[in-house]
C-alpha cells in the first residue's frame, strides 16, 4: 500500500477484514485494540491484540494483519520527531499491555472520532494533535523501558525520565539534577539521552512543554499567561511564538476552535 506523506500525527478508527493484508510506511504506528481482536505479524513475529494491548510498529517495518471476526481498532500514525516520545520506543516492533486507565483513554478518543469528522481542516488538525498528545503521554508512562534490552543495561528508564520532566516543566532544565536522579554523571547521561530520545534534553523538553499545553488549553480555567508559566516559558509572548511555530496557530486561536 502506498501512503501520502505524513507530517503530523493522526488518529483514526479502523476495521480489519479477515483476509490478510500487508503494509509498510515511513512513519511509526501504534495500533490500539478497541473492540474484538486482530492478528498482526511484524518482521515475522505474530500476536493477537485486543482491548488490553497494542502493537508498536516502527517506520519501515513490514506488517501483515487480519481481523478476527467483528473488530475495531484505534490507529495512531506517528511521524518521527513530532510528538514528545522517545525515538527508541520504536527501535523494534513490539506488543505492549495497556492498563485500565489507558484503555479508558482509548475508548474516549474513539468515541469522539466516531462522531464524525469536523467541518474544516483546523478542527481536524486540533483533534489529531490533541488525541495524539494524550496517547503519546500515556504510552510513554505505561511502557517504561528501563527493564528491557539496552535500556536495562544502561539503567535508562524512559517512564522515570518522563515523570521527572513533567514534574519540573515550570522550572529551567537542570541536566545535572536529572542525571543524578537517574544515577549518571552529566556527560554520560547527555549521551544516553540523545541515543534514546533522538535529540538533546532541551529540544525534547521544548516539545514536551508544547504537547502538555494542548491539554491545558482545553480547560478554559487556565489563562494563556498561566499556561506559559506552568510549562516553563518566561512569558506569554515566548509561549505564543513557540506554539505558533510548532502548530501553525497561536494558542488563543487554537483554544477558540470548538470540537
Amino acid at each position: 500500500m502506498t501512503h501520502a506523506a505524513v507530517t503530523a500525527p493522526s488518529v483514526s478508527l479502523r476495521r480489519f477484514g479477515a483476509v490478510e493484508a500487508s503494509d509498510v510506511h515511513d512513519f511509526h504506528q501504534v495500533v490500539l485494540g478497541l473492540d474484538g481482536a486482530m492478528v498482526m505479524a511484524v518482521d515475522g513475529v505474530a500476536q493477537q491484540i485486543d482491548a488490553r494491548s497494542a502493537w508498536l510498529i516502527p517506520a519501515g517495518a513490514r506488517h501483515d494483519y487480519a481481523g478476527v471476526g467483528e473488530n475495531r481498532q484505534l490507529v495512531l500514525d506517528l511521524p518521527a520527531a513530532t510528538l514528545a516520545v522517545p525515538e527508541r520506543l520504536f527501535d523494534r516492533a513490539r506488543t505492549v499491555t495497556v492498563d485500565a486507565a489507558f484503555t479508558e483513554l482509548v475508548q474516549r478518543i474513539a468515541s469522539h472520532a466516531a462522531q464524525g469528522a469536523p467541518a474544516d481542516n483546523l478542527h481536524i488538525r486540533r483533534f489529531h494533535w490533541d488525541a495524539a498528545a494524550r496517547l503519546g503521554a500515556a504510552l510513554v508512562a505505561s511502557t517504561g523501558m528501563g527493564s528491557r534490552g539496552a535500556e536495562a543495561a544502561a539503567g535508562l528508564d524512559f517512564a522515570r525520565i518522563d515523570r521527572w520532566l513533567r514534574a519540573h516543566l515550570s522550572e529551567p532544565l537542570r541536566i545535572a539534577d536529572l542525571a543524578a536522579h537517574c544515577g549518571f554523571g552529566v556527560r554520560r547521561f547527555h549521551q544516553l539521552f540523545i541515543e534514546a530520545f533522538g535529540e538533546t534534553p532541551h529540544r525534547y523538553l521544548q516539545r514536551l512543554r508544547l504537547d502538555t499545553s494542548l491539554a491545558l488549553l482545553a480547560d478554559p480555567r487556565h489563562s494563556l499567561a498561566d499556561i506559559a508559566l506552568d510549562i516553563g516559558f518566561g512569558d506569554q509572548s515566548a509561549y505564543t511564538h513557540a506554539f505558533t511555530r510548532r502548530f501553525g496557530l497561536a494558542p488563543g486561536q487554537w483554544r477558540s476552535l470548538r470540537h
